[in-house]
C-alpha cells in the first residue's frame, strides 16, 4: 500500500540564511545593516533556499556572499553580472541577486554595467554606494564628488561623478530605485519591488563607510535633518518634504520648483504627482543631486524612481531557439561548429 505523504511548507527564518562564516566588515560598516535587512526579507518571500545565487565582484560589498547561506560566487573584479546573467540564461527558475559596489559597478565593470540594464536579464542588482573605494584604503571612486579629497586626489578630484541612476535610466534599465542602510525598513520595501520584478532591478543603496568616508550620507537619515534633506517618492502620490511636510515640488513644464504648502494658495493637488512609468520625470528625479535646476536645494529622492516592464532577455532567447528548432529542428554540434564552408589541406 502507497502512502501518501502530505508536502509540508517548509518555515524559514532569518538565521537560515546566515552562514557561518564570521563577518568581517569594519564595526559601523552600513554592509551590516543591508545584509541584516535582506536576511530577515528572505523567509517571506516563499522561495527555497537553493534557489536563490549571490554573484559578487570585488570590494568590501562583494564578501556578501560569503554571510549568506545560499549558492554563490564571490567572482573578479567588475565582472560580476557578467557571470550572473549566464547563471540566469541556464537556469532562469533562481533568483540570481548581484551585489556590487560604486567601484565595482561603474569603473572596472562599467560596461558591464550598462549593457546588463540594456539586455534586461532578470536579475537583482544591488550596489553599495558609499562614494569611495574601501577595500584598497580610501581612493576617490566614480562617484566620489568633484573636489574630493583622498589618497589619489590629495588636493581633490578634478573629475565629474557619476549619477548612477541617471546613467541607469540612460542605459534603458526597466527598473530604477534608491535607498539607505539607515533606513531599514524602507531597504525592504525597495527589495521587495526589486524582487518582485521582471528584469533587471537596480537598487541603489547609499552605504556609510566609518572609516574612509564617514558620515557623507547623514543628512537623509539624522533626526534633525533627513525630513529636509530627503524626499520619499511613492507611486501616484504628491512630491512632499520639509519638518512639518510643508514643502512641496511642482513643475513649471519640465523645470522642477520647491513651493511651501498653504502659500499662495498652494495646495498638495498642485505639486508633482510620482508616476514610476514617466521616464522623463524620472529623469529629473535622478537629477536631484546638484544646482542643476539653479539656486534652490532639491532634497534626495529615495524610492522607485522608475519601473516599467520590457521584455526579458532570457525569456526572449529561450522563444528564439525554440522557434528555430520549430523551423529547422535540433542541429548536430558537429555541423554547427564546422558549418558548411570547410576544404582540405593536401
Amino acid at each position: 500500500m502507497e502512502l501518501a505523504i502530505a508536502e509540508q511548507e517548509i518555515i524559514l527564518s532569518p538565521k537560515d540564511f546566515a552562514s557561518s562564516q564570521d563577518v568581517k566588515w569594519c564595526p559601523g560598516c552600513g554592509d551590516y545593516s543591508i545584509l541584516k535587512q535582506v536576511q530577515t526579507l528572505f523567509p517571506e518571500l516563499g522561495i527555497p533556499k537553493e534557489k536563490f545565487v549571490f554573484i559578487s565582484g570585488i570590494g568590501c560589498s562583494s564578501r556578501f556572499t560569503y554571510y549568506m547561506d545560499t549558492y554563490g560566487m564571490h567572482s573578479i573584479h567588475g565582472r560580476a553580472v557578467a557571470i550572473a546573467s549566464g547563471v540566469k540564461t541556464a537556469n532562469p527558475e533562481l533568483s540570481v541577486w548581484v551585489i556590487s559596489g560604486d567601484g565595482d559597478s561603474l569603473s572596472i565593470g562599467g560596461n558591464h554595467f550598462i549593457h546588463a540594464l540594456r539586455k534586461n536579464f532578470d536579475l537583482n542588482y544591488l550596489m553599495f554606494n558609499n562614494q569611495i573605494y574601501s577595500l584598497t584604503k580610501g581612493q576617490y571612486s566614480p562617484t566620489s564628488e568633484r573636489g574630493k579629497v583622498t589618497k589619489t586626489s590629495p588636493f581633490g578630484s578634478i573629475e565629474e561623478p557619476f549619477n548612477p541612476s541617471e546613467l541607469a535610466l540612460g542605459a534603458n534599465a526597466a527598473f530604477v530605485a534608491r535607498s539607505l542602510d539607515r533606513d531599514p525598513k524602507h531597504m525592504q520595501i525597495m527589495l521587495k519591488r526589486a524582487h518582485e520584478f521582471k528584469g533587471t532591478a537596480f537598487l541603489e543603496v547609499y552605504q556609510n563607510c566609518p572609516i574612509f568616508n564617514d558620515g557623507t550620507f547623514f543628512p537623509y537619515s539624522d533626526k534633525e535633518t533627513k525630513k529636509e534633506e530627503a524626499l520619499y517618492v511613492e507611486h501616484r502620490k504628491p512630491l512632499i518634504f520639509g519638518n512639518n511636510a510643508d514643502k512641496g515640488i511642482k513643475l513649471d513644464g519640465l523645470h522642477p520648483v520647491v513651493v511651501n504648502l498653504n502659500e499662495n494658495g498652494t495646495t498638495p493637488d498642485d505639486l508633482w504627482i510620482h508616476d514610476e512609468q514617466d521616464k522623463t520625470k524620472a529623469n529629473l528625479l535622478a537629477r536631484f543631486l546638484g544646482d542643476e535646476f539653479g539656486s534652490q536645494h532639491f532634497p534626495r529622492p529615495f524610492g522607485v524612481l522608475y519601473a516599467r516592464q520590457h521584455p526579458v532577455y532570457e525569456e526572449d532567447m529561450v522563444q528564439q531557439i525554440h522557434e528555430q528548432e520549430g523551423k529547422r529542428g535540433r542541429t548536430p554540434l558537429n555541423s554547427i561548429l564546422s558549418g558548411n564552408r570547410t576544404w582540405q589541406i593536401l
